[in-house]
């Protein structure tokens, strides 16, 4: 679309203007989701704090970074499994921590910040995705790199079939999400977007499944054994607008939102001239480990489909 003159000039246009944006944006830890979980669960405040009351209980600082040393010098021994709320169906049940995942246990936001790739802006082909993970402070706790052919990349586009594999900041793979491929369009009620959720490696622990929807963008969050957990719900129109796209998720009786996957706004430049995308997914810091990862695997899918063209998210 763009000649590559421009391209190049949009180059360090991007690069003087990035920083710019970052800090024009408020802080994230400051945006909070409002949620409330049925059967004596957890609710958050707008400033991001828990309500007071006599039953709550303060939550530490988070621990270390995922790969990083343990401050004494031993091995890091994580928790077995996490206490699991009430089978009261508002919320799925919490199932032991997969290794190397268990700093997300104590998150209640999580960013998800695609890297610019200069070499597919200047020739204007696909190159493999690239994410940076972090918490709410902007530290970088994984690092997610895309898998594919370049062949799938350019001919298939935003339908290829790829592999994203996550990494700790030590560089071990704690998280492997697998996308085959697969057709996308409200016309087709049959073999919709899907995506294998493994953590660790080769050990299926979820999966995002597309719902046929001929007005709005719906999938589900599913278990191991593919029953239905959780459902997310988007918009009538992914086109942000200059503002942000809100993907909501909630029980599957549609009654209660736990929590919600957003696609920032970044700005004119940004979004233009770049594939580049933010993400932020907030979810209860009580939430299964195995569904957090889930609903990243979820950012990947819905930047494969809605927002990987430039223009797309306008």
């Amino acid at each position: 679309m763009f000649s590559t003159p421009l391209r190049v000039l949009a180059v360090f246009g991007i690069w003087c203007f990035k920083n710019t944006v970052d800090e024009k944006r408020p802080s994230l830890s400051s945006v909070r989701l409002s949620s409330a979980v049925q059967g004596g669960g957890s609710s958050f405040s707008e400033e991001g704090g828990p309500p007071h009351g006599k039953n709550q209980k303060r939550r530490g600082p988070p621990g270390p970074l995922p790969g990083a040393p343990d401050p004494d010098g031993g091995p890091r021994v994580s928790s077995a499994s996490r206490e699991a709320p009430a089978p009261d169906g508002s919320l799925p049940a919490t199932a032991p921590l997969p290794p190397g995942l268990e700093y997300l246990s104590q998150l209640d936001l999580i960013i998800i910040h695609q890297q610019v790739e200069i070499l597919g802006m200047i020739l204007g082909t696909e190159t493999s995705n690239k994410y940076e993970i972090k918490n709410s402070s902007g530290q970088r706790i994984y690092f997610a790199v895309e898998e594919s052919l370049c062949f799938n990349r350019n001919v298939c586009s935003t339908l290829r079939s790829c592999s994203v594999r996550v990494s700790d900041n030590a560089g071990r793979e704690v998280l492997t999400v697998h996308r085959p491929l697969r057709c996308s369009s409200c016309c087709c009620p049959c073999y919709l977007q899907e995506l294998e959720i493994q953590a660790p490696p080769g050990t299926t622990v979820g999966y995002v499944a597309q719902k046929w929807d001929p007005f709005r963008p719906k999938f589900t969050i599913q278990n191991a054994h593919k029953e239905d957990v959780l459902k997310i719900i988007g918009p009538w129109t992914t086109c942000g607008c200059f503002g942000d796209v809100d993907f909501e998720v909630k029980t599957m009786n549609e009654k209660l939102t736990i929590g919600k996957i957003s696609k920032y706004w970044s700005g004119f430049v940004n979004d233009v001239f770049t594939n580049a995308d933010n993400f932020g997914v907030h979810v209860p810091p009580d939430l299964d480990v195995t569904v957090k990862a889930a609903m990243i695997g979820a950012c990947f899918l819905f930047d494969f489909m809605f927002f990987e063209h430039s223009l797309a998210g306008l």
